[in-house]
């Protein structure tokens, strides 16, 4: 004969009726716990077994987005009256969570690793710092040498800028002296007067010598004057 098996087939477990029907049974167990302005309605319910019930309300608590007050129901039978199990406030799908908590015998085992790996990895750094660090020097020098160069380059152009100005100023200096040697400043001024002022000039100075010649002629003759007469009263006291 044919090995018979047997078929499984789960059974399905439905809600209890009464159980979801007790919301004010619910939220009473719930306002014994929180205050009435952080529960808000009924946003779902999980069935947790054969005549037990968990009823789920949307959470108004600050600092808690996502999250939702739960309140477990049961019954012992089908005749029996709802219960209340327990209350709590549970994450949502898009609460915000902490993270899993780790052991610390777990958390220092990974510390310790962490640092053993860190200081392999610095022991086969040194040898790749030392010629980088040699690099840097010749880089450095280089770049000193450079900012040297530069520097002479600067100087030599101030040099040359300094001595342009000083040859500027030489020739400025020299044709000015240049224009006014050898010129009689006197010439210039007579060239620019008419011959009929220069004759005036000339005949100014030669009546002033003949006064001078008339002033000393009678000067003469006075002397000569006083000296007579002086002569005559002499003899005559004589």
């Amino acid at each position: 004969m044919p090995e018979q098996t047997e078929s499984e087939n789960p059974s399905v477990v439905v809600a209890d009726e009464v159980l979801l029907s007790s919301v004010d049974l619910a939220r009473r167990a719930l306002l014994e716990v929180t205050a009435p302005e952080t529960v808000g309605s009924v946003v779902g319910h999980l069935v947790e077994g054969e005549h037990v019930l968990t009823l789920l309300f949307a959470s108004d608590l600050g600092g808690y987005p996502g999250w939702r007050w739960s309140v477990t129901l049961s019954r012992a039978d089908d005749d029996a009256e709802a219960t209340v199990l327990e209350t709590e406030l549970m994450p949502g799908e898009t609460a915000l969570l902490a993270p899993d908590w780790v052991p610390w015998s777990e958390r220092l085992a990974d510390y310790r690793a962490a640092q053993d790996a860190a200081a392999a990895g610095d022991e086969s750094s040194d040898g790749e710092d030392g010629a980088e660090a040699v690099d840097d020097e010749h880089d450095d020098d280089d770049d000193e040498l450079d900012d040297e160069l530069d520097d002479d380059d600067d100087d030599d152009d101030d040099d040359d800028d300094d001595d342009d100005d000083d040859e500027l100023d030489d020739v400025h200096v020299d044709d000015v002296d240049d224009e006014f040697n050898g010129i009689d400043i006197d010439a210039l001024d007579l060239s620019g007067l008419d011959e009929g002022e220069t004759d005036e000039g000339e005949t100014g100075e030669g009546e002033t010598g003949d006064d001078d010649s008339v002033d000393g002629e009678s000067g003469g003759d006075e002397t000569d004057e006083d000296s007579g007469d002086d002569q005559s009263i002499g003899r005559a006291g004589a």
